[in-house]
């Protein structure tokens, strides 16, 4: 009981608003439109818990990315979406393996419930986006090979989670708008796969509740950002005394 009550303090009653509103349209939308895949249901209240601590920049949020990575390659797979397939299980989940792992070495003051935001020289961002064309152009050929329904935003997904991941093992507060971004593609790749069958659309609300998080942890992280460089900042000063 007194844990449940300091991870109730430990959220502020906005953030407890957002997660419970989205666990209840998931849920709802789940049961209006397949009613069937529990693993659905599952990797997507996982995805969602999972935001809400990355907003804290509490590595608990990537532990559950890894877990909803894995989950979501499996239903992509069960729903012969193998491009999805393809890149979260061959990308996406062990690039979150090693964001966890930076996020452990790299707590705020010795807080392990907050990692350092961190922020990338242009030199590295250079870098970035030559390193994210070829891991583009290299899914793209494998994508390609297996005849991947819908190739175009599906390639689209493999830039936009590639800059995500990227930037989330760097700890860049601009990780949450690179995984937005991929929420809008992955709601566009749903909405065509649902047009098809029905019970798909659940998923879209899924990622459009994901989208909304994502906004948040970006402007949370913002936050984060600028009170551990002023606490930096105010060190300094008193260094110099």
């Amino acid at each position: 009981m007194l844990k449940l009550k300091r991870l109730v303090n430990y959220f502020s009653k906005g953030e407890i608003l957002l997660w419970g509103s989205s666990v209840g349209i998931i849920i709802v939308s789940f049961f209006l439109f397949d009613g069937e895949n529990y693993l659905t249901l599952m990797a997507s209240l996982i995805g969602v818990t999972s935001l809400i601590f990355n907003a804290k920049g509490n590595p608990f949020g990537q532990f559950l990315m890894v877990l909803f990575s894995l989950m979501y390659g499996i239903i992509s797979f069960t729903f012969s979406y193998y491009g999805e397939m393809i890149t979260y299980l061959g990308m996406t989940m062990p690039m979150a393996v090693f964001a966890l792992v930076s996020w452990l070495k790299n707590p705020y003051n010795g807080n392990k419930a907050e990692v350092k935001v961190n922020q990338i020289p242009w030199k590295e961002h250079a870098c970035m986006w030559v390193m994210t064309v070829v891991v583009t152009a290299v899914f793209y050929v494998i994508l390609d090979y297996f005849h991947t329904a819908n190739i175009l935003p599906s390639t689209i997904s493999v830039t936009t989670s590639f800059l995500a991941v990227y930037l989330t093992f760097r700890r860049s507060s601009y990780f949450a708008l690179a995984y937005a971004a991929n929420d809008l593609v992955l709601i566009v790749l749903w909405v065509l796969a649902s047009m098809e069958e029905i019970r798909y659309f659940s998923v879209v609300v899924c990622f459009t509740a994901f989208f909304v998080n994502d906004l948040y942890v970006f402007l949370s992280w913002k936050k984060m950002e600028k009170r551990q460089s002023a606490v930096e900042q105010e060190h300094e000063k008193c260094m110099e005394f």
